[in-house]
């Protein structure tokens, strides 16, 4: 069973969320799921983005494909460069502190930005 990462559309009409599911490659965009991982909001400004970690490092670890869309928004969260630093076999410790690194290198650039 071949596994993705994908967004399933959720909301009423001209207001759609998503819901970030792990789902059989096979399954149609708002069918069956294995687990529900997060959520993206594209209405609200700026865009609101809530992803469980953890499990969708596990997914990934365990050789999910994120579909393009998902994968820009993993991107957009720090959760590709986490991936990245655990298969070049960095620490957890490490893998936190670059992580943070990141965030903080991420929010003085949209203050200076500003």
């Amino acid at each position: 069973m071949a596994v993705r990462l994908r967004l399933r559309r959720d909301g009423r009409r001209h207001y759609a969320f998503f819901h970030l599911v792990a789902a059989d490659s096979r399954a149609p965009r708002d069918g069956k799921f294995i687990e529900k991982l997060g959520y993206y909001n594209p209405n609200t400004d700026p865009p609101t983005l809530h992803f469980n970690h953890e499990r969708v490092l596990y997914w990934l670890q365990n050789g999910a494909h994120p579909t393009e869309t998902v994968r820009s928004l993993l991107s957009r969260e720090g959760i590709l460069l986490k991936l990245h630093l655990w298969r070049k076999g960095k620490t957890p410790q490490e893998i936190e502190a670059a992580y943070e690194a990141w965030k903080a290198q991420k929010a003085a650039r949209k203050n200076s930005s500003i």
